[in-house]
């Protein structure tokens, strides 16, 4: 990737608020051009922090952010041209939403064409069209951060930065605006640096997630990669619904290793983030790679169901397996009835490769 490519760049980057503890750490992290970043982790990982540091409100302890190559640490947030998005919107409301959206561009010292014509086209972008003399409290929460989104872009900035836009959103509206927000983006080209603690919103709108967990990316990678194939026990079960086995690896094969669980049950799983025979690891394993009355398959154990929930695609099989009471098993409503029963004992298995040998967390 070269220089050009790069819009951001966060170099030893550090924070701390009480010069004592650092609630960011060290933090070097390149965004590309054009990309839809997410900063995703719980509260005080320093996702926001970081966020916050980019659009000039927070000033970095150590170290140097670059916007297209140039140092902006000193540039006050009103000179750095980047969009921004809260999630309360923060719209004016004794203005119309066309005053909202032209507001960037009076700043800017517009014309009044010129604001006039790039206002329509921001209300068309999110289908608000017919909405540009309303004010912000005659509009729904969704209308609003439409609203919000449209004037963080009127201006054409090359960089917007969006915080939990969506978290005061209802779920159907949340995801509905997801889509939208993604749509727009790749519309446009313009790069975003999104911050959420919801993964779903992260997986289906990123190309890359930055998982944050106590001031450090754990683990840069996009949806896929993060979720199928993750670096770490935090990010395992951090990012999706994940079973936990825990044992001590007593073989290593390669990209393999045998791994004996704390009630003698044996193993085969990808050896992922272990260093050698008698490590303690955390085995990570998702719901729906498990299979019932599995055949051919590395990995055969026996379980006993403990709970039955119908979730209308899908049937939720909590099960006690090899002394774990809370591990799941996803499995895909085809419409058949499957023979399951509380209290019963089952086979079930998974391949080698499913199962990530991980750090060992207690």
């Amino acid at each position: 990737m070269s220089e050009k490519d790069i819009i951001v760049s966060f170099s030893e980057v550090q924070k701390s608020y009480d010069g004592v503890s650092l609630v960011v750490k060290n933090l070097n992290l390149d965004i590309q051009r054009g990309e839809f970043l997410t900063m995703l982790g719980p509260s005080g990982s320093g996702k926001t922090t970081c966020l916050m540091m980019l659009a000039g409100f927070e000033s970095a302890t150590h170290g140097e952010i670059y916007l297209n190559g140039r140092p902006i640490n000193n540039v006050p947030p009103h000179k750095r041209g980047i969009g921004m998005v809260f999630q309360n919107y923060a719209l004016f409301p004794h203005m119309t939403v066309a005053e909202n959206l032209a507001f960037p561009l009076q700043v800017r010292k517009m014309s009044k064409a010129e604001q006039e014509q790039k206002v329509k086209r921001a209300l068309e972008m999110v289908e608000l069209g017919a909405f540009g003399n309303r004010r912000p409290a005659q509009l729904s929460g969704g209308q609003q951060q439409r609203v919000a989104v449209a004037r963080a872009l009127v201006f054409e900035p090359e960089l917007v930065l969006m915080d939990e836009p969506l978290g005061a959103l209802d779920k159907q509206l949340r995801e509905q605006m997801q889509f939208e927000i993604k749509h727009i983006h790749e519309n446009l080209g313009v790069s975003v640096v999104y911050v959420t603690h919801d993964q779903s919103e992260a997986l289906t709108m990123s190309d890359r997630i930055a998982v944050f967990n106590d001031g450090i990316i754990q683990q840069l990678s996009g949806p896929d990669d993060l979720y199928e194939d993750p670096q770490n026990s935090f990010v395992a079960q951090f990012i999706g619904e994940n079973n936990k086995l825990e044992g001590k690896v007593t073989h290593v094969n390669g990209s393999l290793c045998d791994v004996e669980l704390d009630d003698g049950t044996r193993l085969k799983a990808d050896k992922v983030n272990v260093n050698a025979v008698g490590d303690r690891t955390t085995l990570s394993l998702r719901p729906e790679r498990i299979e019932f009355e599995p055949q051919g398959l590395e990995n055969i154990v026996k379980g006993k169901v403990e709970e039955l929930i119908y979730l209308g695609d899908h049937i939720r099989v909590r099960m006690d397996v090899a002394g774990n009471r809370e591990f799941v098993v996803k499995v895909r409503n085809r419409g058949q009835k499957r023979d399951l029963a509380v209290g019963q004992m089952v086979d079930i298995g998974w391949a080698a490769d499913d199962c990530k040998a991980l750090d060992f967390v207690q």
